[in-house]
């Protein structure tokens, strides 16, 4: 890998013809020279330009080094979560909730973006990372003395909030030290913690439940975390002091009082709007995974009234900011850029895909294959070990080549593939061998369009939008994994008590809810027995219309990264100040 630079300078026109992408970078450019020039940039971002004006090339590998430390953490708490969540809604014999305690998390985290992308632009990066840790603390301190799902549930919520938001803070964090030619390799650099995380985590979970409980390991990363956050904090603190003495980063009281604080920021975060987006997925995404535990399915009262109420919300959502919001929480005019427009609903159907399947692999392996927990978490993980390898090659690519638009389209036929496999593969008696294979191919595709995307949406704006657009595009990506948990738990909690009434021995019929519902009882049946036959079978049939559902979703794919702009990452200068 070339060693990242500072300030990479314009690449000449080379010949007398025009490039449309050469004079839409120098046009953004000048805006960008003018944004400057009048201050009409936010707090966060003026807050960092001022930080990276004054520090030194030591602190801007010290603040790398100390941002892969906590993406290590991070990273190495949710290999470790993702093999616990099984065991943590088992032990409240809601083995089956899996998906549906993940739906509105999903959501709200994906929504949330927006408000943390203003939070950052307003207050400043370190604040929202502040926040962040903080929701994170407090929903692994939920889940490790929850005693019910419920808790359970709102725990999800506020840990998935903080993990997607500490993730999308550092993404921001990295545009801001970057050049946008060499940008994807850091953030290329960043994912591969994953390579050690894959096999710890899986490990650490395992050990935790053998020798201790699942609420041990939600404790410990409450202080391991805060911890590993705490010298990065007092990086951009140390630096920030630094500029205000430079007189760089001038203070600017705000003047307002208590009380119209209050009234501007819920102005500012567009709360209402916040609000109505939340509740309108959650209340139209959720029946599809409740409905089966309806006494009268479909037709419950309760299911149609979260129908319609969420479809309201979103009629609402749409009604109050087109014509009542006073700052808009959606910015719609991104929108109507055919390459932001495009990254989104990539990342949507991407993760919609993923989603219809994954929740409940590890699940599947462990009953299917008679694979042990860590095993299974070795398998899952194979995607991310490998879209970690891939990553940062993808970002040596970009930076040569300059293309990001087709690096993404090569992926598809890895994600086509992988998926596609799936079908035929993910059925009892097939080695696992086979489904590792599948998650590998899945991991390439996965690496190349997270490396390849947001360097193209971010490409198509100035500094000041680069929050609001990563935000945007990790609002859809967040939604797609709602839709794919919906997907997979409408199919899975609608059909998998049947199919166990259906082919568990007469005597064992009676007992096939408690069955479902707790992962420990399908494992304690000795394998070969009639009782365990019946319930891999049954995984088998269910989990084969999981992934079908999730291979419709390819062609998707491919159309939505087909109308990206053919950017050229090598002639846009977006960042300034001492930066890779």
């Amino acid at each position: 890998m070339a060693t990242p630079i500072d300030n990479v300078p314009r690449a000449p026109l080379g010949d007398e013809k025009i490039d449309e992408k050469v004079d839409v970078a120098d046009e953004r450019e000048l805006d960008e020279e003018k944004a400057h020039e009048d201050g009409y940039k936010q707090e966060g971002v003026r807050g960092v330009e001022a930080i990276t004006s004054v520090w030194t090339t030591k602190t801007l590998w010290i603040t790398f080094a100390l941002f892969y430390l906590v993406q290590f953490t991070d990273s190495l708490l949710q290999n470790s979560q993702s093999s616990l969540e099984p065991y943590v809604t088992s032990s409240f014999s809601q083995h089956g909730l899996l998906s549906t305690t993940s739906v509105m998390s999903s959501i709200i985290s994906g929504v949330s973006n927006l408000t943390i992308a203003k939070i950052i632009d307003i207050w400043g990066r370190v604040e929202g990372l502040i926040v962040m840790v903080f929701l994170l603390v407090l929903g692994m301190l939920m889940k490790a003395v929850c005693q019910n799902v419920t808790t359970y549930a709102a725990a999800a919520v506020f840990y998935w909030v903080g993990h997607i938001g500490l993730g999308y803070v550092i993404s921001v964090f990295v545009a801001d030290m970057t050049s946008l030619r060499n940008r994807a390799i850091i953030q290329g650099l960043l994912a591969t913690p994953t390579l050690g995380t894959v096999f710890a985590g899986p490990k650490i979970a395992e050990a935790f439940l053998l020798h201790s409980s699942f609420r041990w390991a939600f404790g410990a990363f409450c202080i391991i975390l805060p911890v590993v956050c705490l010298p990065v904090i007092a990086v951009f603190w140390f630096n920030h002091k630094k500029a205000k003495q430079f007189g760089v980063a001038p203070v600017e009281p705000s003047g307002r009082t208590w009380t119209q604080s209050v009234k501007h920021y819920v102005i500012e975060f567009d709360v209402l709007g916040m609000l109505l987006t939340t509740a309108g997925f959650s209340l139209v995404l959720l029946p599809l995974s409740l409905a089966s535990s309806s006494e009268d399915k479909w037709k419950s009262g309760s299911i149609i009234a979260m129908l319609v109420v969420g479809v309201i919300c979103l009629i609402a959502f749409v009604i109050w900011e087109k014509y009542f919001a006073p700052i808009q929480y959606l910015p719609f005019k991104y929108l109507k850029d055919r390459t932001i427009l495009g990254a989104c609903l990539a990342y949507f159907t991407m993760f919609a895909s993923i989603y219809t399947w994954d929740i409940y692999l590890t699940s599947y392996l462990q009953v299917v294959n008679e694979v042990s927990i860590s095993d299974a978490g070795y398998i899952l993980n194979s995607y991310s070990l490998t879209s970690s390898v891939i990553m940062p090659l993808t970002g040596v690519a970009i930076r040569y080549l300059g293309r990001p638009k087709w690096i993404a389209l090569a992926a598809v036929p890895f994600a086509t593939l992988g998926t596609a496999l799936l079908i035929h593969f993910r059925r009892p008696g097939v080695n696992v061998g086979y489904i590792t294979m599948c998650q590998i191919f899945n991991g390439v595709s996965g690496g190349m369009i997270a490396s390849a995307m947001p360097i193209s949406i971010m490409a198509a704006v100035s500094h000041q939008e680069v929050a609001v657009v990563l935000a945007l595009n990790s609002m859809f990506a967040n939604i797609g994994v709602g839709v794919g948990l919906a997907i997979s738990g409408g199919i899975w909690t609608n059909l998998l008590p049947v199919k166990l009434a259906t082919y568990l021995p007469p005597e064992l019929k009676d007992q096939a809810g408690t069955i479902y519902g707790d992962i420990v009882t399908q494992l304690s049946y000795e394998w070969g027995s009639p009782a365990r036959e019946a319930i891999v079978q049954s995984y088998g049939e269910v989990q084969r219309l999981m992934v079908i559902a999730g291979a419709c979703f390819m062609p998707l794919l491919f159309l939505a990264i087909l109308v990206w702009r053919d950017y050229n990452v090598k002639t846009i200068k977006q960042t300034r100040g001492n930066v890779f």
